[in-house]
């Protein structure tokens, strides 16, 4: 594995021990570690906003591969920014299981880790919530967001590197266009692997999910450029891989199948 190290790599997992946060399932303040038991390995995301499309991409991705994940003893935490309330709706979303989602309201813990926190041009006059939704436009066109519209594309162009992502009598609904079923996307492209236009129906989904929540996935709108990090530690606590988000649509070292450092 591949591992992007950094000075104080060595102090990650001291910094996450002793982190505690809001959790999702009873709403008590814990160490984020609470209930792990030296498992095989850890893996631990820091999510940015809970209504950010990358992290329910990386939730559907992980849903997706629980059960390799359960076989090979991998225990998961994450941390989002929000509340309580984004928390419960982003796990009745994406099947994360509550108890190991915790919420940062402030990004303090992205903070701390030296996350990337996006674009922040200061514009003149504009409120923080709107200097927010500005950088986060522009790094939706790349500004600042290195790779950003390259994924994009590869949603709709498709991707052979990647697997097939909705099964041919899966029905994709709760999006602007009447459902979807699998099967259409087997004709348009075959079979086997990311058809066109497959991946951008997912992200579909996710943003009409968000945009029809907004308030309830993003409380305060000031944290919109911040990006996460994925850290993955072996059963004595040492960091064997780490990936820091360098922007938008950037939540793994490989988008073609994010989990790869994990499952491959």
């Amino acid at each position: 594995m591949n591992i992007q190290t950094r000075d104080n790599s060595a102090n990650i997992y001291s910094i996450l021990s002793q982190t505690q946060r809001l959790r999702v399932s009873d709403g008590e303040i814990k160490p984020i570690l609470d209930g792990w038991s030296n498992t095989s390995q850890l893996l631990i995301l820091i999510w940015s906003q809970l209504g950010d499309f990358d992290n329910l991409e990386y939730a559907w991705w992980l849903q997706r591969e629980k059960e390799k994940l359960s076989s090979k003893g991998i225990t998961i935490r994450a941390i989002g920014i929000g509340n309580r309330n984004s928390g419960v709706k982003f796990c009745e979303y994406t099947g994360f299981p509550q108890e190991y989602l915790f919420v940062d309201t402030t990004a303090e813990i992205h903070a701390t880790l030296g996350l990337y926190s996006g674009l922040s041009i200061q514009f003149p006059i504009l409120s923080t919530s709107q200097k927010a939704w500005l950088n986060l436009m522009l790094m939706c066109a790349g500004v600042a967001s290195p790779g950003t519209l390259k994924e994009v594309f590869r949603g709709y162009k498709g991707d052979k590197k990647a697997p097939q992502l909705i099964a041919d009598e899966e029905v994709v609904r709760n999006t602007p266009l009447p459902p979807i079923k699998g099967s259409f996307f087997k004709a348009a492209g075959g079979k086997g692997f990311q058809r066109p236009f497959e991946l951008a129906t997912l992200r579909l989904r996710n943003m009409t999910e968000v945009l029809s929540n907004w308030n309830t996935y993003v409380p305060d709108s000031s944290y919109l450029t911040q990006r996460g990090g994925t850290f993955l530690f072996n059963s004595q606590g040492k960091l064997i891989y780490e990936h820091r988000d360098r922007g938008i649509l950037g939540f793994a070292e490989n988008m073609s199948n994010p989990l790869s450092f994990l499952i491959n």
